[in-house]
């Protein structure tokens, strides 16, 4: 009984047929989440290329792995989930096969170096997942054995194909497509190697803290700035109180405030201004003022 080879197959036709599996598998009501390339790389991210690259170290792959890029640039995996500790996914060949995959946790003492190691060189989360922080960090997580990528002892797979060789290309293709997705969910890695990536911004937190670092010099708003800032501009404040016959004399005058460079004034309210009386209203007054009183008085100076 003699093998056969399988006919080749060129690229066009193995991305329609994988097109066509996933919209079997989306009728039926499925979820699918296959990998997509943008371009020939399998990652561009710091987290895709280093997940790569750390596959490719090792010799136990060197042999399966070029198939495997040739499957994933394809878009023959049609579905890949990353939960934590495990991978599931199916791969469109000749047929449709599933790829299992265990991976390790982290050591807790090996991840606690790592937090150590790393302790006060990374600013936030952001820096964190999109991979922008020193050298010394970046070899430090990526350290073949004790870092955070996985070592081929720390990964078991099956695949459903009936390839006898330890890795088959689909699993090859697996593999490589968690780097691609990687690149868009960094945090997925954290998640497979079940430990927590706020650890790695918590304990730099914990060092600025226990510094008692103030908050920096450059970082402090001058009143200058805050002019600037909101186009307003600041007076400076009297000393001592106002008097009252100026507070007075403020108070009839336009009060302005200039904004944006441009002052809009607006006039207080008046009081209301006495009426003037007439000539005759004044006359009477004065004359009801000077009158002497009658009655009482002019009787007792008839009597004497």
């Amino acid at each position: 009984m003699f093998y056969r080879w399988k006919p080749y197959v060129p690229s066009a036709e193995r991305r329609r047929q994988a097109a066509r599996a996933v919209a079997r598998f989306k009728k039926k009501g499925a979820t699918m989440m296959p990998v997509v390339l943008d371009g020939r790389a399998m990652a561009k991210t710091f987290w895709g290329k280093a997940w790569c690259d750390n596959l490719e170290r090792y010799s136990d792959y060197s042999n399966r792995l070029p198939r495997g890029r040739t499957y994933v640039r394809n878009g023959s995996v049609i579905d890949l989930k990353i939960a934590p500790g495990e991978l599931t996914a199916l791969v469109s060949g000749s047929s449709i096969y599933t790829v299992r995959a265990q991976i390790t946790a982290v050591p807790k003492v090996r991840w606690k170096a790592v937090c150590a190691d790393c302790a006060g060189a990374i600013d936030s989360l952001v820096e964190l997942l999109q991979g922008r922080f020193s050298k010394g960090v970046m070899e430090r997580i990526c350290r073949q054995d004790t870092g955070l990528f996985p070592s081929p002892k720390e990964i078991s797979f099956t695949c459903s194909c009936p390839d006898w060789a330890t890795m088959c290309k689909h699993v090859a293709a697996v593999l490589y497509g968690v780097g691609a997705r990687l690149d868009q969910n960094p945090e997925l890695l954290f998640a497979l190697r079940k430990v927590d990536h706020n650890a790695l911004v918590a304990t730099a937190g914990r060092d600025l803290s226990l510094g008692g670092k103030g908050p920096a010099t450059g970082k402090v708003l001058e009143e200058a700035g805050l002019a600037e800032m909101f186009g307003i501009e600041l007076v400076a404040r009297t000393e001592g109180p106002a008097s009252a016959g100026t507070a007075k004399e403020g108070a009839n005058k336009k009060s302005s405030v200039a904004i944006g460079g441009r002052a809009r004034s607006k006039k207080l309210t008046p009081m209301p201004k006495k009426t003037k009386a007439t000539r005759s209203e004044r006359v009477a007054a004065k004359a009801g003022k000077h009158s002497k009183p009658s009655g009482p008085r002019s009787s007792r100076r008839g009597r004497g």
